[in-house]
């Protein structure tokens, strides 16, 4: 789907949003007198340091207007930017800034919610989609953490092994269904009802702890994350203090 038709599709009641230079900005207008911020990426744009301090600055006002409204990220971009440029300028550091603003939006009781409706891939799908409260997916979006040739050249395992592992392993494997698996992406959406609708299902969700690992366990596709993450947890709580002091 195109930007306009989800944008048609998630806010019949209108919306105000500009795309600029593959930047989405605004709000959706929802039902009753409820809105929505809307950010985003679009038109596969790569994300670099220009793109990610916007989007974080934006996010920031947000979150000084106190008015607790839901945050929707909508994401249809290729990696971060590859340039020396970026690289000089420290864009690692720019990523993960906008992944905190994310993460503090949702602590300071922002629902934030990220709709893949094309690619990402890489450190723009870590600072973008995976770092809101809930990720969902429109059928045809294809996140990949990374490529199997990229991964190849920094493992230095053959590409055979590698896409031998992805078979067996989804955390190995780009595409749409291995994020599901492992339980990066919440749900996917049907794309022949009403997306409106479908917002309106997960904005009516209570808001809770990120059950990413758990998902990963239930679906088979991260079968520790959860109980190790259990475990840091339990030792950390139950551990004397005097043990815990550094």
């Amino acid at each position: 789907m195109t930007l306009d038709e989800v944008l048609a599709g998630l806010f019949p009641n209108g919306s105000d949003i500009t795309l600029t230079g593959g930047i989405v900005s605004g709000k959706g207008f929802l039902a009753g007198d409820s809105q929505i911020h809307v950010l985003g990426v679009a038109q596969g744009l790569p994300l670099g340091v220009d793109e990610a301090i916007a989007l974080a600055r934006r996010v920031i006002d947000i979150i000084k207007s106190g008015d607790q409204t839901p945050i929707l990220l909508l994401v249809d971009s290729a990696s971060q930017r590859m340039s020396r440029r970026e690289e000089l300028l420290g864009l690692n550091e720019y990523l993960a800034h906008l992944a905190k603003t994310l993460l503090l939006a949702e602590a300071e009781g922002h629902r934030t919610i990220g709709l893949l409706y094309g690619g990402s891939a890489a450190g723009a799908f870590i600072a973008t989609a995976l770092a809101t409260g809930k990720l969902v997916a429109l059928p045809g979006a294809h996140p990949a953490v990374m490529d199997l040739p990229s991964m190849a050249r920094v493992t230095k395992l053959p590409i055979d092994v590698l896409k031998a592992k992805a078979e067996a392993t989804p955390v190995f494997a780009p595409g749409l269904d291995n994020m599901v698996r492992t339980g990066g992406i919440q749900l996917v959406w049907d794309d022949s009802t009403s997306l409106a609708a479908q917002l309106a299902a997960i904005l009516g969700q209570p808001a809770g702890q990120d059950e990413r690992d758990r998902l990963g366990a239930a679906r088979g596709g991260r079968l520790k994350a959860a109980e190790i993450a259990e475990r840091v947890t339990s030792l950390a709580v139950n551990s004397p203090a005097e043990s815990r002091r550094v």
